[in-house]
């Protein structure tokens, strides 16, 4: 007899910025698709750095304003677009709550965070707890109250917490992750790699994992 070794996890690189919500949806996606494959793959999920607007300001921006004036969205497509998001939010289990005041941020300092975090194996938590903040409540996510108390939601040390954000240990490691994911064509989030092998790109329906799942066991 023979004993069977259990299969090495997947390695998951989940590209996405903290203020993207179509990374919110994806990530609801992809779990849902591990609920409902008949063998869901073990997976070491990775979130790698990636901004959609690497060059905003810390005072942020208006979001209505920032969209019309980046992608030539109109006031009316931006509202039918808040509408699809919340009701996909709602049955992915993630509550969107859109405001004519929201803003914009830069997510530059929330990516060291998540780099740190990684160490400590809370990235994921840390992760949608961002997520939660600035979607669900509104909040500043490049301010360090913020951040911080995201971190402490999640369990992370709040001294260490604090102490990343002040020195920037960690800024130039994002620089770096950020640069080899656009040298590798990636030019939207989310982005999904499997075993730097195969990808999913955009927030696709479930299926499109499922398939990804059958080519990784085959």
């Amino acid at each position: 007899m023979t004993r069977e070794h259990a299969s090495p996890p997947v390695r998951v690189d989940i590209v996405s910025d903290v203020v993207c919500p179509w990374c919110v949806i994806g990530f609801g996606q992809f779990q849902r698709a591990l609920a409902q494959a008949t063998r869901p793959p073990a997976v070491d999920i990775h979130w790698q750095p990636f901004e959609l607007n690497p060059d905003m300001p810390p005072e942020g921006e208006n979001l209505r304003e920032h969209l019309a004036r980046k992608a030539g969205i109109t006031a009316e497509q931006s509202r039918a677009a808040r509408q699809q998001l919340t009701a996909l939010g709602e049955d992915l289990g993630f509550s969107f709550h859109f405001t004519d005041d929201m803003r914009i941020a830069n997510t530059f300092r929330a990516h060291q965070l998540l780099h740190w975090a990684a160490g400590h194996g809370r990235q994921t938590e840390l992760k949608l707890a961002l997520f939660r903040a600035y979607f669900t409540r509104g909040e500043d996510i490049s301010d360090s109250d913020t951040l911080l108390h995201a971190a402490a939601s999640v369990g992370l040390p709040a001294d260490e917490a604090r102490a990343v954000l002040e020195d920037g240990r960690y800024a130039d490691a994002v620089r770096r992750g950020e640069r080899q994911w656009l040298e590798r064509e990636i030019r939207g989030v989310p982005a999904f790699v499997f075993n730097q092998r195969f990808a999913v790109l955009g927030a696709q329906e479930p299926q499109a994992f499922l398939r990804v799942f059958e080519r990784l066991a085959a």
